[in-house]
């Protein structure tokens, strides 16, 4: 099988007297090695994008963590500028390319804004500053200028019994890298927790009754990929569901010719 296309979400950047849209190098990185898939970046142009086309052409599509955060105003919250900063124009185009995958069983990996993006594409609200609430662990990287640093493995999740990770790690806890200070609120429509913080904090959910791997974590798997048995675990899932997909869409093409 050649190897699979998969759409992957940019962020709106403007440097060097231009605006790029672009997605970082850890991410798609991870959908190589870690997936084995091929990461194709999606722009941010909202609906001028016809997404539909896009899903009929690739096999899986990956939702990045960003510095930006999901715009307040999708999900009744007030925008300040510590909250931020936003980035609109990707708000536009990952909240309805989540729904439409979902809807079409397109296998969905969303990572920190990604599950954030997902929570919110499905009617849920996000909680900020997640810190600052009593009996809250920080979910914060470290002070460091050292990126490995801020993203050490240092907190353990539990995954739930029976869920879409439970198959993937088995039931219990596992240790991940948490960096974050928003988490998801009120739980969106037709998603399902799959693993919590010791603070009870939401770091993983899927999608109920989905065609296909639907899964967003509020983790960094990517960034140890290459490495940690529980990050290679969760893009090994996504990879072998893409490879699923694509399999199933040759077959569809063959039968009809």
């Amino acid at each position: 099988m050649q190897q699979p296309l998969v759409a992957v979400s940019t962020d709106v950047r403007q440097f060097d007297n231009y605006t790029w849209h672009a997605a970082p190098r850890q991410y798609l990185e991870a959908a190589i090695a870690g997936a084995g898939v091929f990461p194709v970046l999606v722009p941010s142009f909202g609906d001028r994008l016809d997404l539909d086309e896009l899903l009929s052409s690739v096999d899986g599509v990956m939702m990045t963590g960003s510095k930006s955060n999901v715009h307040p105003s999708l999900y009744g919250g007030d925008a300040s500028e510590a909250n931020g900063p936003y980035d609109p124009d990707r708000d536009a185009t990952t909240l309805p390319l989540i729904r439409r995958a979902i809807e079409r069983g397109v296998p969905l990996l969303a990572i920190c804004r990604g599950i954030q993006e997902m929570n919110v594409a499905l009617g849920g609200s996000l909680a900020t500053e997640i810190q600052e609430r009593e009996g809250s662990l920080d979910h914060r990287a470290p002070v460091s200028e050292n990126q490995d640093d801020r993203f050490a493995i240092r907190q353990s999740v539990s995954i739930k019994p029976g869920s879409c990770l439970a198959g993937v790690f088995g039931a219990g806890d596992v240790m991940v890298n948490s960096v974050h200070r928003q988490a998801v609120d009120r739980l969106g429509a037709k998603l399902q927790v799959e693993a919590v913080a010791t603070d009870g904090t939401v770091e993983a959910v899927s999608v109920r009754d989905s065609r296909s791997f639907a899964v967003g974590v509020q983790w960094h798997p990517e960034y140890w990929v290459k490495s940690d048995s529980v990050s290679q675990r969760v893009f090994k899932a996504f990879g072998d569901a893409v490879r699923v997909h694509a399999a199933a869409r040759a077959a569809t093409r063959a039968a009809a010719e």
